[in-house]
């Protein structure tokens, strides 16, 4: 069944206090809405005045928002949306904009990996998931721009990472962590183009790798790029999910 006719809006511009960046978005039609702007009576206002177009009031290009008391919002910024009619049958995804995506390189695809590649699909992240074995990665995660790989060793995945990609390693087996991450720190020596390597693990893991990495060569200036244990401080918890938030946390960031 084709689409029926929407109104896209956009966050053309900000200033000051604003609840949603440029670039966001939500796709109006007369019964449903997807996507958000920022909520509050600023949508409120978005919603009504795209339904009265659909319905086929002139549509406004663009509307500037004061986010003050005179629209019930204490922001204190400006925003301006843009309105688009799209009609039944256009591609709404070809009008949409694209946001940056930062690359990110996730080894192994147990619990937790599976955890953190289900809630990276709502984050502006570029996934390059990562394992040694055949039908590891569950059916319906595959994203647009994401690519999962089967490799082995996994190690030899490293050398195509995207560079200034975030590196996780978390397989199923501590001999292929620790090949992933002395890859990683070469690629880092030789290319400086991985701005973060994180570990699953305890400090008594890393302690074991570190000494074995420095067996390898690598001084304590290129064994400080790794973070082990992985995640933002003060999240309890081992529960899959709540180790994927605090790691995903710490991805973003970096900024």
């Amino acid at each position: 069944m084709p689409h029926s006719a929407r109104v896209l809006v956009t966050v053309a511009r900000t200033s000051g206090s604003a609840p949603r960046e440029v670039g966001a978005w939500m796709a109006v039609t007369a019964n449903g809405i997807t996507g958000t702007v920022g909520g509050g009576h600023l949508e409120f206002d978005a919603i009504a005045r795209a339904r009265r177009a659909l319905a086929g009031e002139a549509l406004q290009a663009e509307v500037r928002y004061s986010l003050g008391p005179s629209l019930g919002q204490c922001c204190g910024g400006v925003v301006w949306l843009a309105f688009e009619r799209v009609e039944a049958g256009e591609d709404l995804a070809a009008r949409l904009p694209q946001p940056a995506l930062r690359p990110l390189a996730l080894f192994g695809a147990g619990h937790v990996g599976q955890a953190i590649a289900g809630i990276a699909r709502e984050l502006p992240l570029a996934l390059h998931w990562i394992d040694s074995r055949e039908g590891q990665f569950p059916a319906g995660l595959l994203t647009h721009g994401w690519r999962q790989e089967v490799c082995e060793p996994p190690a030899d995945a490293v050398d195509d990472l995207a560079p200034g990609a975030a590196v996780l390693v978390m397989t199923h087996n501590h001999a292929e962590d620790f090949d992933i991450v002395a890859a990683c720190l070469k690629r880092q020596r030789e290319r400086g183009d991985l701005p973060f390597i994180g570990m699953i693990g305890s400090r008594t893991k890393w302690a074991s790798f570190r000494q074995r990495l420095q067996a390898r060569g690598f001084i304590e200036a290129e064994l400080a790029r790794v973070a082990c244990p992985i995640g933002v401080p003060g999240v309890a918890g081992k529960q899959p999910a709540v180790i994927a938030v605090a790691v995903l946390a710490q991805i973003l960031a970096l900024g």
